[in-house]
């Protein structure tokens, strides 16, 4: 078996083999149930949505590993006062190490990108990654590979650079990211939680403001506690400054178009706008762009650049309020002054359509089928669509038109049967050809019978459709 195995790991197995071992296990067991309740009692019976330190099932939180990591550690100290042994621990203690490390990584990655897909490839890789290093560790492998990572080194500036200096900074920076991450996610709920209208507008810039700074300086103290001089980063700040004048233009301007964005407060996060052909609702403003959702589901993420330079049509910037207007046309027979308050006093009972300011109805045209009516009508929730509202509308004029026998005048056409008579020379008729009936269609009103039989035929033209010997009488 020594052959196989490393020293570390046979003194772990022999250890674990002496008598009062499962005390440690017992202890280990029975801080599981303390370590779950309490983080269920501090919840509460519902679940907090977005959760880091609850999560979802108190399992997949990061309270309750760092409980029991925290009770197992006192369990240690306990046997190690006993003189118990603690093989145990030395097996337990880096798997719940690295349950933390995962379940902090995974909530608040989720919880600060929520819709990024590049998240679940970084909770996989984390994973993998600490799994790595529990299984290096029980076996006793972990220290010879660090000597040998640190053995590959070379010279950067004034001090060595080596692997196992980068695999540290990158443990560091991991961690310093995801604390600072934690941190803004937690400031931003707290900024945002029942903000609306403009207070969301300038707490979402404010929770955009800390998240910069704190990762920021989150990155600032890894590089140190790796040893990087941060003197080196005014050479880098200059390469930054270069491609940001040559390279980064657009990236840099969406990124101070954002947070002129949320500062002036002209778009809000709720308003209803028209932008290069699409119109929505704006769900998100961060800040490189902005998210607008359209009634049928589609989304458009517009860079915040664009939402400067370019004209922005707002229906909801001053007022929320819309007006919307459906047209209608009656005969002209219709009693117009008895038929416009019977439509003002429905208008009123649709749902949507708001009493201030009042609907209003104008006979807008004379038009050539009957008269040409305008309805106009407000509503004060135009993110919720116009098509159904103007649908109730035409809905509730239908019902009223039939219930008074209120005609809605159709185009009418008068078909004319005309025989050609004359010569070829002069009708144009092809010699040897028989002459057929012509239609003729007419878009004036219908002439009655009496008006028909007393007209006097064209020049050329034979007996009338309805005089006798003509085609009504035969």
């Amino acid at each position: 078996m020594e052959n196989w195995f490393s020293p570390e790991l046979i003194a772990l197995i022999k250890e674990a083999e002496q008598p009062y071992a499962y005390i440690a296990l017992l202890l280990i067991a029975a801080a599981f149930p303390i370590a779950w309740g309490i983080p269920r009692l501090l919840r509460g019976p519902q679940p907090r949505h977005g959760s880091i330190v609850f999560g979802r099932n108190i399992f997949d939180g990061v309270l309750f590993p760092a409980l029991w990591l925290g009770l197992v550690w006192m369990a240690r100290a306990f046997c190690l006062h006993r003189h118990l042994p603690l093989a145990v621990f030395k097996v337990v203690v880096p798997i719940l190490l690295s349950l933390l490390v995962i379940r902090l990584t995974v909530r608040v990655m989720r919880v600060a990108f929520p819709k990024s897909g590049v998240v679940r490839a970084v909770e996989k890789t984390v994973s993998w990654l600490a799994w790595a290093g529990v299984v290096l560790w029980i076996t006793g492998v972990l220290p010879s590979f660090i000597d040998a990572l640190d053995d590959v080194h070379w010279k950067m500036g004034s001090g060595t650079m080596s692997l196992a200096t980068i695999l540290e900074g990158a443990i560091v920076a991991g961690v310093a990211l995801m604390v600072t991450l934690w941190i803004s996610s937690a400031i931003e709920t707290s900024l945002l939680k029942g903000a609306t209208g403009q207070q969301l507008s300038w707490r979402k810039a404010a929770a955009n403001l800390v998240r910069a700074v704190l990762v920021f300086v989150g990155l600032l103290l890894a590089l140190s506690a790796v040893g990087i001089d941060l003197t080196a980063l005014s050479v880098m700040g200059g390469a930054i400054g270069v491609g940001l004048g040559l390279g980064l233009q657009k990236l840099a301007a969406n990124y101070v178009s954002g947070f002129v964005i949320l500062a002036e407060r002209a778009l809000r996060i709720g308003d209803t706008v028209k932008v290069d052909g699409f119109e929505g609702r704006i769900t998100d403003i961060t800040t490189r762009y902005t998210v607008m959702r359209a009634l049928n589901g589609r989304e458009s993420i517009v860079p915040n650049e664009m939402m400067i330079t370019q004209r922005v049509e707002s229906a909801t910037l001053a007022d929320p309020r819309l007006a919307l207007s459906t047209v209608v046309q009656v005969g002209y027979d219709t009693d117009i002054d008895a038929l416009v308050p019977q439509i003002l006093a429905i208008l009123p009972d649709i749902k949507r359509v708001i009493a201030d300011p009042k609907p209003s109805v104008q006979l807008s045209a004379f038009a050539s089928d009957g008269l040409e009516l305008t309805v106009s009508f407000w509503i004060s929730d135009p993110e919720n669509g116009t098509g159904s509202v103007k649908s109730d509308v035409n809905m509730a004029l239908l019902r009223l038109f039939n219930a008074n026998s209120i005609e809605i005048p159709f185009p009418q056409r008068v078909v004319r049967v005309m025989r050609v008579q004359g010569t070829p020379s002069d009708e144009g008729v092809i010699p040897g050809a028989q002459s057929s009936p012509t239609l003729a269609t007419s878009s004036a009103p219908a002439a009655s019978a009496e008006e028909l039989q007393d007209a006097p035929p064209s020049a050329g033209q034979g007996p009338g459709f309805l005089e006798p010997g003509g085609a009504g009488g035969a």
